[in-house]
């Protein structure tokens, strides 16, 4: 019986480059506290968010992925030629299929392999899991990862337990091999128990049976599916959980916090970002990414967004070792130690 072949495992992965894009738009707390019946304080009191990009109408969700994906691939060196895959986690892409990652990938002039995922605010984080695999089992040697949201388009503006916190973006990296470690163990998983805790108002099937003779649409009602949370749930379960994780991924790296340049939690609330700092007793000489102040809470798009504006402020961290943990609606979590390209 013939032998078959198999991929060459590499025994190492590593981050090649990050980049990121923005909405076009800069949207204030003024500009969306009067259909809440809220004000700029509380939102500032509570969530630590002063202004969040968002993208217009001619600017797309496929447009902000390929901009950030085009970043990355500057940044690494590489063209879209060599790519061997590309992964996008997204839960805004307007068509269930064909993915988007294909659009990205044409987009970029290549012709790999192209999936999404969905893991809300955890899919950058996931996405990084599934690229160091895919380069460390020999299928791929350079995978373009990102995390994108037009959060905009599923927004109603008058609902008040999520709609003033997001904003729009994409982020990316390159993952490629490395002669020594770069991206440390994932710890991942979900709590399914919560499913309904962040989501969407109704599903897309609910829109087709309805019988609109029936059940007309009313004045000012919202017929299409938007997001909403349990905002105290989400809360307590990031802030007393998600610290937990964030020390297993430590762990699992065979690091501790002193060990750490930079530490990049989702941009979920200034908060629970604060609060984790706290529990992980992290060093004044860590830095912690907090650019939910300007950039609001962009889902998956949210930890990319992050690093890269971090890396921006502080080339320094180039070569330091940074913890990057994404958590959110399903619920589900992911976080993984770093080598900061």
């Amino acid at each position: 019986m013939p032998t078959l072949k198999q991929a060459e495992p590499n025994r190492y992965s590593r981050i090649l480059g990050y980049g990121s894009a923005r909405g076009d738009l800069d949207v204030t707390n003024h500009d969306i506290a009067g259909p809440i019946d809220s004000s700029d304080e509380w939102i500032v009191q509570r969530t630590g968010i002063k202004t969040r990009h968002r993208a217009s109408e001619n600017l797309s969700i496929t447009d902000l992925a390929v901009a950030a994906a085009k970043d990355a691939l500057a940044n690494s060196g590489i063209i879209g030629e060599d790519l061997d895959a590309v992964i996008v986690a997204t839960v805004t892409h307007p068509h269930a299929t064909p993915s988007l990652a294909a659009l990205v990938a044409d987009g970029v002039g290549s012709k790999a392999p192209a999936y999404d995922i969905s893991a809300a605010c955890a899919g950058f984080c996931y996405a990084v899991a599934q690229a160091d695999a895919l380069v460390k089992a020999g299928t791929a040697k350079n995978v373009l990862v990102i995390g994108v949201e037009k959060l905009s388009d599923f927004i109603d503006n008058t609902e008040r337990t999520i709609s003033f916190l997001l904003g729009d973006g994409a982020g990316a990296a390159v993952v490629g091999p490395s002669e020594t470690p770069g991206i440390g163990p994932t710890v991942w998983g979900s709590d399914g128990a919560n499913w309904e805790a962040v989501g969407m108002s109704h599903s897309i099937l609910e829109i087709r049976n309805r019988d609109f003779v029936a059940h007309p649409v009313e004045e000012g009602e919202k017929i299409w599916p938007t997001l909403r949370q349990d905002g105290q749930k989400v809360f307590r379960w990031a802030v007393w959980e998600m610290a937990k994780v964030a020390q297993q991924a430590l762990d699992a790296a065979g690091i501790t916090a002193e060990d750490l340049g930079a530490f990049v939690p989702h941009q979920a609330n200034m908060r629970i970002i604060d609060q984790m700092v706290k529990t992980l007793k992290l060093p004044d000489t860590v830095l912690v990414g907090r650019n939910i102040e300007c950039a609001g809470n962009t889902s998956a798009a949210s930890v990319p967004l992050a690093v890269d504006a971090l890396l921006d402020e502080r080339p320094e961290l180039s070569g330091k070792l940074a913890l990057q943990i994404g958590f959110g609606a399903g619920l589900v979590f992911a976080a993984q130690v770093v080598v900061l390209p």
